[in-house]
């Protein structure tokens, strides 16, 4: 049996940390997107509500609670982008909605670029004009079986400054409201036009460090969007306090760990945040994780040309994932060089040798 197994396939390695993802290969054709006033930053926003939330919108406008049913509907399943899009909601309703300051909440689609598998990588331009980033990874397997993965954004930015990462170069914004996460799910419904099937946290940021939100756009995600939670993964390279946290909300969901190193000294050389959470407490957490969910952790593995792939450190690799159980799955993720990056990528003979006993 292979030391480490499981390794991820090419659809899901493509999709971790789409900030290192490069597809310059033909521009997506997009309609010209409404202007949107500063003044609305702050306007109230309609998706990312439940279908409670929006029955109690509707009664504090003086309507009967089924218009509020008829707006999850517009919003989840119709998908409108505009309130005057609601068309079977009276007009008064519409104008008053409009007047109080709410809208729908979904923002323009910057730039969409394809590569040749199909895979479409889309730069999602927020009403502060900042520009947060989202893949759709496209899958057909020799059954017909179709599945379409939406890789999310949780920050514009990151403050994590993973040395490997081309977001954490870029420096950190803010964090992402729950509606600017379900909306990259929903453009890229638009721009395939296909219902996603999976949803992965590997975009831009660090989602533990805007769980909140993450949280809020979870629940949407599954309940409103329905998409099942074992279909939806929050990956995170490691916030101390945080992984206890998500477990105490026993959701389904996979929780990937960016791991990246099999010991402290060499993993705070690549995550820099590491030396504020040394492995062996984040070894404990993962641990504790599965013990309180049923749920095994995944690792993800970015494998570095002669940093981190040598047959030695499978060894050791594997070695601290038996010493914490054998409830393990391991994702090696070959490098996809970045401008200006110190890393290269691995030799498909490394990568191999790296997986063998």
């Amino acid at each position: 049996m292979a030391l480490l197994h499981n390794v991820c396939s090419a659809p899901l390695a493509r999709a971790v940390r789409s900030r290192s993802i490069s597809i310059p290969l033909r521009t997506v054709s997009l309609p010209s997107p409404p202007r949107v006033s500063q003044s609305q930053l702050d306007s109230r926003i309609l998706l990312g509500m439940s279908e409670q939330e929006l029955q109690q919108v509707a009664r504090d406008f003086g309507q009967q609670s089924y218009r509020g049913k008829q707006l999850h509907h517009l919003l989840y399943k119709t998908k409108a982008k505009e309130i005057q899009d609601f068309s079977h909601l009276p007009q008064a309703f519409r104008s008053d909605l409009q007047e109080a300051g709410w809208r729908v909440g979904r923002s323009p689609i910057h730039r969409a670029v394809a590569a040749a598998d199909d895979t479409i990588k889309i730069l999602i331009k927020l009403e502060d004009n900042r520009l947060v980033e989202t893949v759709g990874i496209p899958v057909e397997d020799n059954k017909g079986s179709y599945r379409l993965t939406a890789c999310v954004s949780s920050q514009v930015g990151c403050p994590l400054r993973c040395s490997f990462c081309a977001t954490g170069k870029g420096g950190f914004s803010r964090n992402l409201q729950r509606h600017e996460i379900v909306e990259q799910v929903l453009a890229i419904e638009e721009l395939f036009k296909h219902r996603v099937t999976n949803v992965v946290f590997m975009g831009m940021g660090e989602p533990m460090l805007n769980l909140k939100a993450v949280l809020e756009a979870h629940r949407c995600l599954n309940k409103d969007v329905q998409i099942g939670q074992r279909m939806i993964t929050i990956s995170t390279v490691g916030v101390p306090n945080t992984i206890k946290k998500l477990a105490s909300h026993k959701l389904q969901s996979t929780l990937a760990v960016s791991l990246h190193a099999p010991n402290q000294k060499l993993r705070e050389t690549i995550v820099p945040s590491a030396k504020s959470y040394p492995l062996h407490a984040l070894m404990k957490d993962c641990k504790d994780y599965f013990l309180e969910t049923g749920r095994r952790v995944s690792f993800e593995y970015t494998l570095l040309a002669g940093v981190n792939d040598g047959v030695e450190n499978a060894v050791e690799l594997a070695e601290l994932l038996h010493a914490w159980g054998r409830g393990y799955h391991v994702n090696l993720i070959p490098f996809n060089p970045i401008e200006g990056s110190e890393y290269r990528r691995p030799y498909k003979k490394a990568v191999y040798s790296f997986s063998l006993p």
